[in-house]
């Protein structure tokens, strides 16, 4: 499944009314560790039918960073049922990740 970009238009639709959980990535061009977190986040997205993957770029998004209260980057997080299942900060191992998912 393709990953998705989420803006303040569409977080609504995609993010909150999502019938499977969402992982986001808040990230920027600019931040080296989001470059290495990127190709696993689009990895995760090809490989997992079962979640929903939304990249939110934080410099043109930056009430939905405010929103979230992202004061590091990349910073991920996965949305259930409308609702923060889980968040963390940094760069990390693609298994990680996916724990993040369970």
């Amino acid at each position: 499944m393709a990953v998705h970009t989420i803006t303040k238009d569409n977080f609504q639709n995609e993010v909150m009314q999502a019938d499977k959980p969402v992982l986001l990535d808040f990230w920027a061009s600019w931040c080296g560790p989001c470059r290495m977190v990127s190709p696993i986040v689009d990895a995760i997205a090809e490989e997992r039918e079962d979640i929903k993957v939304g990249k939110i770029n934080i410099d043109e998004q930056m009430e939905l960073a405010q929103q979230f209260g992202v004061m590091s980057i990349p910073t991920l997080v996965v949305i259930k049922d409308g609702k923060i299942a889980n968040q963390t900060v940094g760069a990390m191992p693609k298994e990680n990740i996916l724990a993040l998912l369970d």
